[in-house]
């Protein structure tokens, strides 16, 4: 059974730049459609990212133009390049593996990392 990793939180300052990695176990990302979300405390889990197979990607709203979603299939992952970071982008991270590209709802995925934390705070 296919598990999936994030990597890469950590805490940086507001405008820094910092970029996940998402490696499965069990299987390879290479397989699935791979989405970015993210949660903080009494929020909604918020749809980040959707990487196609052929490694199209599509956005949220709030993170267009500053976060890139993609692909390296010789290394089995799919990054998230977060850049301009805001306070307002704190929250656990998390990828998962859906069925249908362009998805930004979470219902749709089967399979869940565990999350990684980013914290953006001066």
């Amino acid at each position: 059974q296919m598990q999936l990793v994030e990597s890469g939180g950590g805490l940086v300052q507001p405008g820094d730049s910092l970029t996940l990695a998402c490696a499965a176990s069990g299987s390879t990302v290479r397989d699935f459609v791979i989405g970015w979300f993210r949660q903080t405390p009494g929020r909604e889990r918020e749809g980040v990212a959707s990487v196609c197979l052929g490694g199209r990607a599509y956005y949220g709203d709030s993170v267009k133009g500053r976060f890139t979603a993609s692909r390296d299939n010789a290394k089995g992952t799919v990054s998230l390049q977060m850049n301009s970071l805001e306070p307002e982008d704190t929250a656990v991270y998390y990828c998962a593996a859906g069925p249908t590209c362009g998805v930004l709802e979470g219902s749709q995925y089967s399979t869940w990392g565990q999350g990684t934390q980013v914290t953006v705070s001066s």
